[in-house]
């Protein structure tokens, strides 16, 4: 990875020269979607389309994801608030033209499940903001996607609060 991204916090959602914003309400309650998200990191392979491998670095504080394509991400996780907020920051990627990146992933009970946000918070070169604003569609149809196939598998799993099977290429 050659690129080393500018560290950010979680202001960058609300500070951002790009701010794309997803949301979709799931049957999963809060709980599950969070553990899901921030506990079975390599199990996002298996619904969010885009990605490839997902792994856990750091004892957690980090990870390590490849996308279709290629593209490479070593990330820090900067908020871990259970049943309501996970985000992370790309410190490196093999992505050209991007300055700083971090995703925010925000829950919100919404009757028996979950209103799911997405904020995708990036800067970079010209070219990229507007590659980035002019593919705000692609990326909500990849979130509405992620994030339909994460309800079903959760669902399939039989998950209810607090019961997550971990992915199972995953070491417990």
């Amino acid at each position: 990875m050659a690129r080393r991204l500018r560290p950010v916090g979680l202001d960058f959602v609300r500070t951002a020269p790009v701010r794309l914003v997803f949301a979709r309400e799931i049957t999963a309650s809060p709980e599950t979607v969070f553990r899901a998200l921030a506990e079975d990191v390599p199990g996002w392979s298996e619904w969010f389309s885009a990605v490839t491998s997902a792994a856990s670095v750091d004892g957690g504080a980090g990870r390590e994801v490849r996308l279709m394509g290629g593209t490479r991400f070593r990330e820090t996780v900067v908020a871990a608030e259970p049943h309501e907020v996970y985000a992370y920051r790309v410190d490196e990627t093999s992505a050209p033209g991007v300055h700083a990146l971090l995703e925010e992933w925000r829950l919100t009970p919404a009757g028996t499940g979950t209103r799911v946000q997405w904020t995708f918070a990036a800067d970079g070169t010209a070219v990229l903001r507007f590659l980035l604003r002019r593919g705000r569609a692609g990326l909500g149809h990849a979130f509405r996607g992620a994030v339909t196939a994460l309800d079903r598998r959760l669902a399939s799993q039989g998950a209810g609060p607090g019961s997550v099977r971990p992915h199972p290429g995953r070491k417990e």
